[in-house]
C-alpha cells in the first residue's frame, strides 16, 4: 500500500491530474483505508485530494492552513502560482462559467431525470454522465466577442487563452474550446456558481440562454473588475491551489 501511495501522490505533483478511471485513483475514491492513508501522506506536506463526481479527474490542493503561508509568504500575496496575469485568470473564470455550469446543469437534471424514471427503488445507482455527453464547449470566435475587448484585446486574449491550453484547463480544436482536465476541479462550484449567475456575468448567461440581456451597460474594465473580486480564498482550489486572494484589508491595498 504504501508504494502505491507513492506512486499515486507523485503522479498528482508531477501530473497534476489523474482520470477517476485510473485504477490507483478508483482505490482512493472507493477504499476507505486506502484513502485514510493517503489523506495523511498528502497532509504531511500540507496538501489535501481534490475530487467531485462531476469531474473526471483527481488532483491535490492545499490545506486550508497552508493558504497564507504560501501565498502570503512575500511581499505582496499572490493570487495564483502560475504566472497568470490577471487578466488571464478573469479568461479562466470566464471559461468555467460558460462551460462548466451548463454542464453541471445538464448532469443534475439527467439524474433527476432518472430518479423519476427509477421503477425499483433498490436498484443500482447509475454513474453521473460525464466528458463530451454532458460538456459541449463554447466557440473561440464567439468568446473573443463578448469578452476580447474587456480583457485587452486580440494579443492578450490569444496569449492567456495559450497559457490555459498548455496547463490543461481547455483543449483547442479548430477555433472551438472544450473542457480540460483542470477545469472542473479549479473552482469550488458551490461557492462561486451563484455569484457568477447572479452577479458579474449574469448578463452574458442570460444572452446565452436566448433572454434578454441585463440593461445594466458596463464598460470592459469595470467587469474585469467585477470578475476580480468574485473570486475568494475559498473558492478556486486545485493543484497547489492556483489561485488564492489576500484579505481584504490587504486586498484594499495590493489590487485596489
Amino acid at each position: 500500500m504504501e508504494h502505491e501511495i507513492k506512486t499515486l501522490t507523485a503522479r498528482l505533483l508531477a501530473q497534476r491530474v489523474v482520470p477517476r478511471g485510473d485504477t490507483l485513483a478508483r482505490k482512493a475514491l472507493l477504499d476507505d483505508i486506502f484513502r485514510a492513508e493517503l489523506d495523511k501522506s498528502l497532509a504531511a506536506v500540507g496538501l489535501r485530494l481534490v475530487e467531485n463526481p462531476y469531474a473526471e479527474y483527481i488532483a491535490v490542493a492545499l490545506l486550508p492552513e497552508m493558504t497564507e503561508p504560501v501565498f502570503g509568504s512575500g511581499d505582496a500575496w499572490l493570487n495564483n502560482n502560475l504566472g497568470l496575469p490577471r487578466d488571464g485568470v478573469a479568461l479562466l473564470v470566464i471559461l468555467w462559467a460558460l462551460i462548466i455550469l451548463p454542464k453541471r446543469e445538464r448532469q443534475i437534471a439527467r439524474v433527476e431525470a432518472g430518479k423519476e424514471s427509477q421503477s425499483d427503488m433498490f436498484g443500482a445507482q447509475k454513474p453521473l454522465e460525464t466528458g463530451e455527453t454532458v460538456s459541449t464547449g463554447i466557440s473561440e470566435d464567439a468568446l473573443y466577442a463578448d469578452f476580447g475587448k474587456a480583457l485587452g484585446g486580440r494579443t492578450r486574449f490569444n496569449a492567456n487563452l495559450g497559457r490555459l491550453v498548455n496547463l490543461g484547463f481547455v483543449v483547442r480544436r479548430n477555433r472551438w474550446l472544450d473542457e480540460g482536465p483542470m477545469l472542473d476541479l479549479m473552482i469550488d462550484y458551490a461557492q462561486l456558481a451563484p455569484r457568477i449567475i447572479e452577479g458579474a456575468l449574469a448578463d452574458v448567461l442570460l444572452r446565452r440562454e436566448g433572454r434578454e440581456a441585463l440593461a445594466d451597460k458596463r464598460a470592459p474594465d469595470e467587469m474585469a473588475d467585477e470578475i476580480d473580486e468574485e473570486i475568494g480564498a475559498d473558492d478556486v482550489e486545485s493543484a497547489g491551489p492556483l489561485f488564492d486572494l489576500p484579505p481584504e484589508d490587504a486586498a484594499d491595498e495590493e489590487t485596489r
